[in-house]
């Protein structure tokens, strides 16, 4: 089996096993689950200037690392879109420097893989790309252990998000 697949394997069995211990204790209710999306939504509405309700988050991990897209539900809200664009264009910069301080404010400063991510931005590429309804985000590193942290910051706010984020 090559590394890279292996290492893949061994993080999806941990993840696995991790939904396992959720479901048999208990885990999120719908409840906790709406009162924890609610949360983010406020934190969410202080960072990002564009409105959720009217926006989707795209998570899209990769053997590399990732693609993140964030669109308007309509492709004609140019208002939105802009938003869109220019967040995304200043969390690059951010992200480039190491700092992930938006996310942690929105989802917790012990959101999954973000330690990682801010000690490894060194050895991430970001990139940014303008779309036609929004703007998209390449991660990429040579580094196993950061492209891990990746798909756990992107399964985090998979999670956070509810029904404004779908992966792929």
């Amino acid at each position: 089996m090559r590394p890279r697949l292996f290492v893949f394997v061994i993080v999806a069995a941990i993840g696995a096993g991790a939904g396992v211990v959720l479901v048999v204790g208990g885990g999120h209710d719908d409840g906790d689950r709406t009162a924890r999306e609610e949360l983010v939504a406020e934190r969410g509405a202080q960072v990002m200037p564009f409105d959720l309700e009217a926006t989707t988050h795209h998570f899209e991990p990769t053997d590399f690392g990732g693609v993140q897209r964030v669109v308007a539900d309509d492709a004609t809200d140019r208002r939105q879109i802009d938003l869109i664009r220019a967040h995304l264009r200043a969390e690059v910069d951010r992200f480039r420097a190491g700092d992930f301080g938006d996310p942690a404010l929105i989802h917790g400063h012990d959101m999954p893989g973000l330690a990682v991510l801010e000690a490894n931005a060194h050895t991430l590429e970001i990139t940014y790309r303008v779309l036609d309804d929004g703007a998209e985000v390449t991660y990429r590193s040579r580094d196993e252990r950061t492209v891990a942290a990746l798909h756990d910051w992107f399964a985090a706010q998979l999670a956070d998000h509810g029904a404004h984020a779908r992966q792929g």
